[in-house]
């Protein structure tokens, strides 16, 4: 794939997601490799021009896991609304999904250099736990039906994250043992325990360091990282209500929904 055609998808993706319009298919060939997928993804971010408060990280599964050589996937997270129950926005005609999550906050930047971390090391460089909610939403239609690789490119499928309270005492307590349960509507649609996710939440930023380096891209104190999903990926549509249940006085919820077309002054100037 030639370096036009990377920014060609870029600015195809760019260009539905201002307008809030849905794409019935990826918008060129699906990227080879993940290396390619990034390099889309940066030409993306270069143009949406926006704070990157946040990483999210995907899983990539069996036996895609074992073709592309690793377990997960990041792309930029740039809205994090503020208050309680908080109103998250959707591509209505594209793909759209809630994951419940732990949310790491980033509290000392990794060391300029390092390439490779231990759990240990990726942990002392975080100071809160936070449980949350993260919007996967694309333009393209069957997104994640697309593979790694696409989902990669279009930010990895995200449109944003709902940060709710903090995990007190995080280091000592087992909070990965924790039973989580989504639902839409008040039904519940699937539960789970972080212990689940490969190597467990924290290996999520042990990835994103590694990755990082590896790209290029400094990470900051108070950026969050999106552990993965715990209860699976449920998809909702607009008007649904969104909650996440860590334990009886540890909730989590949000409403959804649809996108609308992006103000030219919303994106900040370069």
């Amino acid at each position: 794939m030639t370096a036009e055609d990377i920014r060609a998808i870029a600015e195809r993706l760019v260009a539905a997601r201002k307008s809030a319009s849905g794409l019935a298919d990826f918008p060129g060939a699906i990227p080879p490799d993940l290396d390619t997928a990034y390099a889309i993804q940066d030409e993306m971010i270069a143009m949406w021009r926006r704070p990157v408060i946040g990483w999210k990280i995907g899983r990539v599964m069996p036996p895609l896991s074992e073709r592309f050589g690793t377990l997960r996937l990041a792309g930029p997270i740039f809205a994090a609304p503020d208050g309680a129950d908080p109103e998250m926005a959707i591509f209505a005609d594209g793909s759209a999904a809630a994951e419940t999550e732990f949310l790491l906050r980033i509290g000392t930047s990794p060391p300029e250099g390092q390439a490779s971390f231990t759990l240990d090391e990726a942990i002392a460089l975080i100071d809160a736990v936070h449980v949350g909610i993260e919007i996967a939403s694309s333009p393209v239609k069957g997104l994640n039906a697309l593979g790694p690789t696409a989902v990669t490119a279009d930010f990895g499928n995200n449109n944003g994250l709902v940060i709710g309270p903090e995990v007190v005492d995080w280091r000592s307590l087992s909070f990965e043992l924790w039973p989580v349960v989504t639902t839409i509507d008040g039904a519940e649609v699937g539960s789970g325990a972080s212990s689940s996710l490969p190597g467990g939440v924290f290996e999520a930023a042990r990835f994103l360091f590694e990755l990082m380096a590896g790209r290029g891209i400094a990470l900051e104190p108070g950026q969050w990282i999106s552990s993965g999903a715990i209860t699976g990926v449920h998809p909702v549509r607009p008007d649904q209500r969104v909650e996440a249940i860590f334990r009886p006085d540890v909730c989590v919820s949000c409403r959804i929904s649809a996108a609308t077309c992006e103000p030219a002054d919303r994106v900040q100037q370069a």
